[in-house]
C-alpha cells in the first residue's frame, strides 16, 4: 500500500489520509495517551540526567530565613 505507515501501538497499516493517522483507531490513540500519562515513554535529555530541581529542606528549610547555622 503506497502512502501508508504502521500504527505505533498495534502495527496495523494506516493510510496517510486516515483521520486517525498515525494511529489506526481511537482506541490506539487513547492507549498511546495512557502510555504517556503513565510515563512509559521518556524523552532523553541531552548531556545526561536532568537536574534535580527539588528543594532540599535539610539545606535551607525556609528560603526567607537564609541558610541554616
Amino acid at each position: 500500500m503506497a502512502g501508508a505507515v504502521r500504527c505505533p501501538i498495534c502495527r496495523k497499516t494506516v493510510a496517510f489520509d486516515d483521520p486517525n493517522m498515525p494511529f489506526c483507531s481511537d482506541r490506539c490513540r487513547l492507549l498511546d495517551l495512557g502510555n504517556w500519562a503513565a510515563e512509559k515513554y521518556v524523552i532523553p535529555v541531552a548531556g545526561g540526567q536532568p537536574e534535580d530541581n527539588e528543594f532540599d529542606e535539610t539545606e535551607n528549610p525556609d528560603p526567607l530565613k537564609g541558610p541554616r547555622q
